[in-house]
């Protein structure tokens, strides 16, 4: 670890002074992003159901009269988890067979600092709630980056080696991933 101390003071201080998002007020007109794609948000206030839908360019919010910019927070990070929990089972089932490697489990978390992480003994992959707001290859890219730890657990010549057969344009969706804002956070 200490070898490694200036890797670390570096990455925490890029995290940190990275391109962030505003806090979301979660009103009419703010741009909320849904699997890569940059979409206007509409309150719509009604009797009924809390619930989100997406149409055409519009991200739609259906809640009730006087509900708070933070329960609206929380219904958005819900429809986000559920997103990924309906995107998440194809691409593992697609590469299972490719990887030679069994998923057991797998948990959406919010994350500061990685996209995902994994345990090499129990195969459970961990995945960022904010990959949702991603494109698609790019939750596709660390699903496949976390189960390829399952057969290489550093990232040296072997891990890059796999990654670049398995994923070919793997560099254009990690600088995507990196370089597009991330959430606003509280560092303290």
């Amino acid at each position: 670890m200490i070898q490694r101390l200036p890797w670390i003071k570096e990455r925490r201080e890029q995290l940190r002074s990275a391109e962030r998002q505003s806090e979301r007020e979660m009103v009419t007109g703010e741009s909320h992003y849904v699997w890569g794609v940059r979409r206007r948000m509409k309150v719509i206030e009604r009797q009924g159901r809390a619930h989100f839908e997406v149409d055409s360019e519009r991200l739609l919010l259906y809640v009730p009269a006087g509900t708070t910019a933070e329960r609206r927070r929380e219904l958005l990070d819900r429809w986000y988890r559920e997103q990924l929990r309906q995107a998440i089972p194809p691409l593992i089932a697609k590469w299972e067979p490719i990887l030679k490697v069994s998923v057991p489990r797998w948990t959406i978390r919010r994350m500061k600092t990685k996209w995902g992480s994994c345990n090499r003994e129990t195969g459970h992959i961990w995945l960022n709630v904010e990959l949702a707001k991603k494109h698609p290859d790019c939750l596709e890219y660390i699903v496949v980056h976390e189960m390829t730890h399952h057969l290489e657990r550093k990232h040296g010549p072997r891990f890059t080696k796999l990654m670049d057969r398995f994923i070919p344009n793997l560099r254009s969706l990690r600088d995507q991933l990196n370089n597009a804002p991330l959430a606003q956070e509280s560092w303290e």
